[in-house]
């Protein structure tokens, strides 16, 4: 699960296992100024566009539950 952290100097930080991490947006805000957001996935540092890509990656279905799945013979 992600954790939120708010720093003294109002920078927002979301951790997950130790590491810089978040699925929903980025995972380091400093001071509040979402210009200079930056996007970590597992503690490695993306740019926006990166991010948005790995992001579309993951769907959160099995592969036998997607439409590809089905049309390629899937057992269910």
């Amino acid at each position: 699960m992600t954790k939120k952290m708010k720093t003294a100097d109002g920078s927002t930080v979301y951790y997950l296992d130790g590491k810089m991490h978040n699925w929903d947006g980025p995972a380091y805000i400093p001071q509040g100024n979402k210009r200079l957001a930056e996007y970590y996935l597992f503690g490695v540092k993306h740019t926006k566009e990166q991010w948005e890509e790995k992001k579309k990656d993951v769907n959160g279905q099995p592969w036998y539950k997607t439409a590809a799945g089905k049309s390629a013979g899937a057992r269910v």
